[in-house]
């Protein structure tokens, strides 16, 4: 199976990016199933429903969230409705939605995708998400009840992200890190056949400060004061994410492709 996750799509840059690019991308790298987190698609906090239904159109299997899961309040309502929207696992007890799901590509092959927030250098205490994974993996495991299965690990601390693939390794097809906007370059295939990468980086504009529009945050750097709200950056947006190849048989990676197209970034696909 061909795999494709892009990371945290960051404002409108971010969703003019996807929707000119991915169609072509699924058509050209042959695309079996795409997972698109839009955690900023909407001015850089949250998913609209109407931004959420414009990535989907655009190519997206499904939509991650994260730490501003609900940041618009639309989306409270929007979740309930649309399944291919997952919001993390651990976020809260009463949140409405889902963590994960078993999604159906073309061919009838099964795909689990589930998300879990990290602890460490977050703004606000979650729940345990290796636990919560734990009982989602055991349940759905790759080259049984799932031919592949991915999870997206959002949070900051790189240590974190890493000791989640290890967790996951032999019992997911890909883990790969959201929510820094920095894509990392240590995307490698682990011991038990999972594909890794600590972050997947931003679909936005990358002459930013990780995509939003440097003035605000470069004065609260310099003077240690703000004078006004932050905005997402409008340049050229780049994709920014990774494509994974599995075997049906086993649900494990046979090959990890870290992907940037477009924009300013040093341009990589497989």
């Amino acid at each position: 199976m061909k795999l494709l996750f892009l990371g945290d799509v960051m404002g409108r840059a971010g969703r003019q990016a996807v929707a000119e690019r991915l169609p072509g991308l699924r058509a050209a790298w042959g695309l079996d199933f795409v997972v698109v987190n839009g955690e900023n698609a909407t001015n850089g906090v949250g998913l609209s429903g109407d931004h959420a239904r414009a990535l989907l159109d655009a190519g997206a299997d499904c939509l991650t969230l994260g730490d501003h899961a609900f940041d618009q309040k639309d989306m409270l309502r929007f979740i309930e409705g649309e399944p291919r929207i997952l919001r993390p696992l651990n976020f809260a007890k009463g949140a409405p939605g889902r963590g994960h799901r078993v999604f159906t590509d073309a061919r009838g092959r099964k795909v689990l995708v589930a998300q879990a927030l990290g602890q460490v250098f977050m703004k606000r205490a979650f729940d345990d998400p290796f636990s919560a994974l734990d009982s989602v993996l055991r349940a759905h495991v790759p080259g049984g009840a799932v031919q592949a299965s991915i999870v997206d690990f959002h949070c900051e601390a790189t240590s974190e992200k890493m000791a989640a693939g290890h967790f996951c390794d032999g019992r997911a097809s890909l883990v790969v890190g959201t929510h820094t906007h920095v894509p990392t370059a240590d995307a490698q295939i682990l011991p038990g056949g999972a594909a890794y990468l600590s972050d997947a980086g931003m679909c936005g504009d990358y002459l930013s400060v990780i995509g939003m529009d440097r003035e605000e945050p470069m004065r609260r750097f310099v003077t240690g004061m703000p004078k006004g709200r932050f905005a997402p950056a409008l340049g050229e947006a780049t994709l920014s994410g990774v494509y994974v190849e599995t075997d049906d048989r086993t649900g494990k990676a046979t090959r990890i492709e870290m992907v940037r197209q477009g924009g300013r970034l040093e341009q990589a696909g497989p």
